[in-house]
């Protein structure tokens, strides 16, 4: 039993980075997209919808790390693993957040289908768009610094960024 509860806490201190890094950033993203639509009338997420997305995001990171063909070019230098780990999880990203905008049309239309003709005719493309990108730059930045973690090991990333730990100063 102690093995079990040893395992997940191995597994929620590793998802603890990820989780933190999207928590941040999909608030950044909330508060973007509130500007965008001020005065539009629609509602936004709440911190509470933004933590639950973010703990599985974080998971999910975790998750796709352990696929096989997640680290496809272990051998060359860091641009190529973290530039396919940025396509990976921009794909997702933009499913998400395609869905996402499908599931709000979804709840006044009679079916998928007529959400998504909706949600055709009525989306704000370039609104959209913004958001992708933003979304995408935040997650080449999760990427780099992924990449440099396990290249360089996380206690060197730690010590360098803020400074050595004081046993280390000595």
């Amino acid at each position: 039993m102690a093995t079990v509860f040893a395992k997940i806490k191995h597994e929620a201190i590793k998802a603890l980075p990820p989780t933190i890094y999207f928590f941040i950033i999909l608030h950044i993203v909330a508060l973007v997209r509130a500007l965008m639509i001020r005065g539009a009338g629609v509602s936004l997420p709440v911190s509470g919808s933004v933590l639950l997305a973010s703990l599985v995001l974080g998971k999910s990171v975790l998750i796709a790390d352990m696929l096989p063909f997640i680290n496809r070019f272990p051998e060359k230098p860091l641009m190529w693993n973290v530039a396919w780990k940025t396509l990976m999880y921009a794909v997702v990203a933009l499913a998400v957040h395609y869905l996402e905008r499908l599931y709000e049309f979804w709840k006044e239309a009679a079916g998928v289908f007529e959400a998504n003709t909706l949600l055709w005719a009525d989306i704000s493309w370039p609104r959209f768009w913004a958001i992708q990108i933003l979304l995408v730059t935040l997650i080449f930045m999760y990427c780099v610094l992924a990449e440099l973690a396990r290249a360089m090991g996380r206690g060197t990333l730690k010590a360098m960024f803020f400074g050595p730990l004081p046993t280390q100063r000595e």
